[in-house]
């Protein structure tokens, strides 16, 4: 959606309008979110409850105040209040943003330039909130939740009391059975499906891990064959995956730059992650409403947006919030692959 009118006319964009906008702009940066793996689900409260029984984590439905509460006693079973973290994001446009700038493609006076300078802005933080979702994401999925500092929110590991699976490849042994590893892996997801279903296994691995992986001599005939083959090298980037013993190994090297300026690897060296494709209700990122009076207990959208004009003409504020936390329901399905040489 592209907006159309300018923010000094009728009192500006709507928060529907602007929020309406900004969730339909492209997504550029997330590799998640091409997967397709964390389904988005938004909630009327700024917090979840999660209950955990037998190693699943299952949302508990909100209740009218003074009605009756849902049972967490039983054996075997656990519960915890989450809040879901708030991500504000501002921006300003001012006069220098449009003075003596036309509309892009077009002549000084066939196109307000504001509103280019808008979705600009809007197509910007709209990149800074999916790649913080990302890395949220990727954390979750291995269990862990982490805000855009690189502060651990939640470990739902620890919060409940489960132990991450881990599969060490040992790729610098020549004599690694590494087809032996890759079922390890298979057969570790099977039995912590838990009632759920799949259709395949992806793996996302750092490029010293994928590296290793197709060099090693139990491997390195099958690489080949499938380079020379089934990726047709002369049109694909064969060295971004390798289907292997049943799991699709995919190198990624996303980065992210922390709100502390520094850099983390979305995926550390000689690591990667191990999770089923085609899954029903496992990795599920919970949204909630944002934090204005007229959003209160109204569904979530994954992202909201707005714009105030300064009352002297002066500078207009964008302002952008998302509060979202995302679940990985079987924390145990998420399998730690390494290397440890």
């Amino acid at each position: 959606m592209t907006l159309v009118r300018n923010p000094f006319d009728a009192g500006g964009y709507s928060l529907a309008e602007m929020t309406q906008a900004i969730n339909i702009l492209p997504n550029l940066y997330t590799r998640l979110a091409q997967i397709g793996l964390f389904r988005f689900e938004g909630v009327s409260q700024r917090s979840v409850i999660i209950e955990q029984y037998e190693g699943v984590l299952s949302l508990l439905p909100s209740v009218p105040l003074g009605g009756p509460a849902t049972v967490g006693t039983r054996e075997g079973r656990s519960m915890r209040s989450f809040a879901l973290p708030w991500i504000p994001h501002d921006d300003v446009i001012l006069p220098a943003d449009i003075q003596g700038q036309p509309a892009l493609g077009g002549a000084f006076d066939s196109a307000d330039p504001l509103v280019e300078v808008m979705n600009r802005k809007l197509l910007l933080m709209r990149r800074k909130h999916a790649q913080t979702r990302e890395y949220m994401e990727m954390n979750a999925l291995r269990g862990i939740v982490k805000d855009g500092a690189g502060t651990t929110l939640y470990n739902y590991f620890t919060e409940f009391g489960l132990a991450q699976i881990s599969v060490d490849f040992v790729l610098g042994t020549a004599g690694t059975n590494v087809q032996g590893k890759v079922r390890e892996v298979l057969r570790a997801i099977e039995d912590n499906l838990l009632g759920e279903a799949m259709t395949s296994v992806h793996a996302l691995v750092s490029r010293e891990f994928f590296d290793k992986l197709i060099a090693h001599p139990k491997t390195e005939e099958a690489y080949k064959f499938y380079a020379s083959t089934g990726a047709q090298p002369l049109r694909e980037d064969v060295r971004r995956n390798f289907p292997f013993g049943g799991i699709l190994f995919e190198e990624y090297s996303g980065t992210v730059t922390l709100s502390t300026k520094a850099t983390e690897r979305l995926v550390p060296a000689n690591e990667g992650i191990a999770f089923p494709l085609g899954t029903m209700d496992t990795f599920t990122t919970y949204g909630g409403p944002a934090n204005l009076l007229e959003t209160a207990n109204t569904i979530g959208l994954p992202l909201y947006a707005r714009q105030h004009l300064d009352e002297k003409g002066r500078w207009i504020d964008v302002m952008t919030e998302a509060s979202i936390l995302p679940i990985n329901k079987r924390p145990r399905l998420a399998i730690r692959l390494h290397t440890s040489n």
